[in-house]
């Protein structure tokens, strides 16, 4: 069996349904992580981080984010301090996050670069 890529998200997010259907119109396999049952773990986050920029993964814009408190939202402002508010509030991931069976790390739903990855 091919490798499958791993989106992880909320199921209940625009982007996340939207990227989930895209990825099932065109047969591609792949596994759904829900970030509310099974949220990355610190090693996980860090390892994204590496990849992509935590700025890249820490969604500003979102409900979740205007939520918090200055306090809080100053406090992500290093790298620990935002791999820390991802880990105790997965909300505030920017999603969705997929692990490409080549080991490339994307976040967010790009279709012209997802077209591209998938050679089509």
């Amino acid at each position: 069996m091919a490798p499958q890529a791993r989106l992880h998200g909320i199921p209940n997010c625009d982007t996340v349904k939207k990227a989930r259907a895209w990825l099932q119109g065109r047969g591609v396999a792949h596994e759904f992580v829900d970030f509310k049952k099974a949220p990355p773990d610190a090693a996980l986050l860090a390892a994204w981080a590496r990849a992509v920029g935590v700025e890249r993964l820490l969604n500003r814009k979102g409900t979740t984010w205007r939520a918090l408190g200055d306090a809080a939202q100053a406090a992500a402002g290093s790298e620990a301090g935002a791999l820390a508010l991802m880990a105790a509030q997965p909300s505030v991931i920017k999603r969705p996050v997929v692990q490409w069976p080549d080991g490339a790390l994307t976040v967010g739903f790009d279709e012209a670069d997802w077209s591209g990855r998938l050679g089509r």
